[in-house]
């Protein structure tokens, strides 16, 4: 009996050893099974960290064009008077122009008429862009609207019945008035404005518009139209 007992307690405890091995070996590989999990769930996070495209920061505003409107806290009564006064100036200078195409005879007078056109009318759009920027109307009070050499309206009625040659001196001479009344509103811009976009279109008015006149006094003489007015006449300032 107590060898059969000493048989059955080897037999229980090597049961109970193989067991408690068999035990710590699955513990033993769950553990590591964990430990690889982890290490590829941190590397897998580590991963996605690194090459996770960081947010994208805010985009810088666009810098403003050279055409766009003038600032709103950099001009003073003078750029706002300006615009106001140059814009109906341009608006007759473009109407005269447009009467051109059909009433005129002379190519180079058709041509010119052309160029003025072309420059003052985006100008218009320009100047009516700032006056909105500005929080200005785009007309002057008080029939401050009529720029220097604007001509009336029984000028603008004998000049749209004119055909032909006829019609090639008015619009050249009256043209050059128009165009000096311009150039001195611009040179007024010039010594008293502020804004620098308004102050840049005024030098272009005076520049180009200067070089306009000689044209135009060139062809009243060569085609025989006479003497051209020398200085600006300005009725619409007095107004």
């Amino acid at each position: 009996m107590k060898r059969s007992t000493r048989s059955c307690t080897r037999s229980r405890t090597g049961t109970r050893t193989r067991s408690l091995a068999l035990t710590a070996a699955v513990l033993s590989g769950a553990l590591v099974l964990a430990a690889c999990g982890s290490d590829d769930k941190d590397k897998s996070s580590a991963k996605a960290s690194t090459s996770a495209p960081a947010p994208a920061a805010a985009s810088a505003p666009a810098s403003a064009s050279a055409s766009a409107p003038a600032s709103a806290g950099a001009f003073n009564d003078a750029d706002v008077m300006f615009a106001q006064m140059m814009i109906p100036h341009h608006e007759q200078a473009v109407e005269m122009a447009k009467e051109a195409p059909a009433k005129g005879a002379d190519p180079e007078v058709k041509k010119l008429a052309a160029t003025i056109e072309a420059a003052q009318a985006p100008e218009i759009k320009l100047m009516k862009g700032w006056l909105t920027t500005w929080g200005k109307p785009t007309s002057a009070p008080g029939g401050m609207n009529h720029g220097g050499g604007m001509m009336s309206e029984a000028d603008m009625t004998m000049f749209k019945a004119s055909t032909g040659a006829d019609f090639d001196r008015r619009f050249l001479t009256m043209m050059i008035e128009h165009h000096n009344g311009a150039i001195a509103m611009a040179e007024t811009e010039l010594a008293q404005g502020v804004d620098p976009a308004a102050r840049k279109l005024a030098e272009q008015i005076k520049s180009s518009q200067a070089t306009e006149v000689q044209q135009m006094r060139q062809l009243l003489t060569t085609k025989g139209g006479g003497a051209a007015p020398s200085s600006p006449s300005m009725p619409g300032m007095n107004h």
